[in-house]
């Protein structure tokens, strides 16, 4: 019986660099797949993946530095609105709490149920 060959598990950064290789430096695949011990179909899933993800790098980098901190300083001030308006419920529930009370011991002096 043939022994297995233990299957190597590679990080992005190494599947990256594999793919560079070919597409900036015009190493073949053939050539590639030989020297990583990895099949052609495996290199070729990882090139597919790059490409299809092409689009989000691109939209994370839209705009530049000063884009991103513009985008920073408007979460910050969402993140400030948002907890005003955690503390606005907060009191309003409070409030509720309290009428709510005063309103039952009012019911009870008053002999109602």
């Amino acid at each position: 019986m043939p022994e297995k060959k233990k299957r190597i598990h590679r990080t992005p950064a190494e599947k990256a660099a594999i793919v560079r290789r070919h597409l900036v430096d015009k190493v073949p695949v053939s050539d590639l797949c030989d020297e990583y011990g990895i099949q052609p179909s495996v290199f070729y899933g990882w090139q597919k993946q790059a490409f299809e993800n092409l689009e989000g790098l691109f939209a994370d980098a839209r705009g530049g530095k000063r884009a991103k901190v513009a985008r920073d300083r408007e979460l910050e001030r969402k993140d400030a609105k948002i907890a005003a308006l955690e503390a606005k419920v907060a009191r309003k529930d409070e409030i509720i709490a309290d009428i709510s009370e005063v309103h039952l011991e009012l019911k009870k002096s008053l002999g109602e149920n």
